[in-house]
């Protein structure tokens, strides 16, 4: 069985604010993987608005690691270099195929 989509998953509202918080954590020496799967990080804020990817299988600290892979894109948002819905988009892309290639039997 394949997921075409993971349940609930959009492109939620760019979170300026924090957006700004979190480029100002980096410029300021915070490690960049806190910044996307810290406690008050990315991964923290997509998973308070996708949380239906619970029942696809993938935990908040699976989406960590796909944030944290992803995190050239994510730097490029925050830098201004990619639009949020460009970034949001292909990070949306890269969860549906990882859930996808989870439920493929090995084989």
């Amino acid at each position: 069985m394949t997921v075409a989509a993971p349940l609930g998953l959009h492109v939620p509202d760019e979170p300026t604010v924090r957006a700004e918080e979190w480029l100002r954590a980096v410029n300021e020496g915070a490690d960049l993987e806190r910044v996307l799967t810290g406690d008050d990080g990315v991964t923290s804020w997509l998973w308070s608005r996708w949380r239906s990817l619970s029942a696809t299988g993938l935990d908040e600290r699976a989406l960590g690691g796909i944030v944290f892979d992803y995190r050239r894109e994510l730097w490029l948002w925050l830098a201004g270099e990619r639009t949020w819905a460009q970034c949001c988009s292909g990070l949306i892309g890269r969860i549906t195929r990882r859930i996808g290639e989870s439920d493929v039997p090995p084989g």
